[in-house]
């Protein structure tokens, strides 16, 4: 091809693009709810079905950046950041409640603001304390649900989680936190993302590193630790959610990492006593089976829609 001489040098010309968005290239926002600027990100077109992504601990929207793309061509895609983590809002806990139910009230109103009122869930780690709650006040909303490594039985606490229940949720101290701090340092960020993993190599560094500068900002730590020692309540709730999950019977697709630091592979294998036409997909992963294994979640997402989700909409 003959390639066209430059004719000026001039470098400061200011313009716009003026080329239609692509429907499959995320974009940012943000929503006023209950006072609070709620960050999100979002791909895809709007008339195409709609799939919430509900992230985990201790990650933001981002944890789902290559999910979004990968998802963008079939679905209207939204990833949310909850109050106190990315780039949404977060209080000072000495006048902000960080509670699981008051988090799940937020996304509530926010997916009202952006008109989500029928989608696909996608629940990992707090996704699904903050997801199932949603569930609840409107199963409505809920067309189908995607579980990857969220909790809700017994059975599905690894002994990562001995500190918890054995001392914060019964004496919340200085002395019962301090340990449990330690999830929060750099390096235990970094090895709960590397975790487990069959192929660490995919799991990009920027993970961590970002989880980590936000959690130097002001109160981030104690955000955290006050949704530690609410994580109780959900406990509570799990008799609750598994009997709605065996009355409502939704659509629903497991992916579950097998060598989570968090949850046990019991816990994955724990929904089909109440969902038991659920599909259940076992992965070399950790507690972030999205990070190396994206293509295969992304794969299997579109087809199990347009297979068992379309056909009995």
């Amino acid at each position: 091809m003959k390639s066209v001489p430059h004719t000026s040098t001039d470098t400061s010309v200011k313009g716009t693009c003026t080329s239609p968005r692509n429907a499959t290239q995320v974009t940012f926002g943000s929503v006023k709810v209950g006072g609070l600027d709620i960050a999100y990100r979002e791909a895809g077109d709007p008339k195409n079905p709609k799939l919430v992504l509900l992230h985990g601990f201790p990650a933001s929207s981002h944890q789902y950046r290559n999910l979004i793309q990968a998802l963008a061509d079939r679905f209207h895609v939204i990833a949310p950041d909850y109050p106190g983590f990315g780039n949404s809002d977060a209080p000072d806990p000495a006048n902000y409640a960080y509670t699981f139910d008051g988090i799940s009230r937020i996304m509530e109103g926010f997916l009202a603001a952006k008109g989500f009122d029928r989608y696909g869930l996608f629940v990992q780690d707090y996704g699904g304390p903050v997801g199932f709650r949603i569930a609840e006040r409107h199963p409505e909303a809920l067309d189908w649900l995607i579980v990857q490594n969220s909790n809700a039985y017994e059975e599905g606490f690894t002994t990562a989680w001995d500190g918890f229940r054995g001392a914060l949720w019964k004496n919340r101290s200085a002395e019962t936190e301090k340990p449990l701090a330690a999830f929060l340092t750099h390096d235990a960020i970094k090895g709960i993302y590397l975790h487990g993993s069959a192929h660490p190599e995919l799991i990009s560094p920027d993970n961590w590193e970002s989880d980590y500068g936000f959690m130097q900002r002001p109160h981030s730590v104690r955000i955290n630790l006050d949704l530690f020692y609410d994580y109780r309540t959900n406990v509570a709730l799990y008799p609750q959610w598994q009997k709605f999950l065996r009355e409502r019977q939704p659509k629903t697709l497991i992916f579950w990492g097998q060598d989570d630091v968090f949850f046990t592979p019991e816990g994955g294998e724990a929904f089909l006593r109440d969902v038991p036409k659920a599909e259940l997909h076992r992965l070399a992963a950790g507690h972030f089976a999205v990070e190396d294994n994206l293509e295969y979640i992304a794969a299997n997402i579109k087809r199990y829609y347009e297979t068992k989700v379309l056909p009995s909409r």
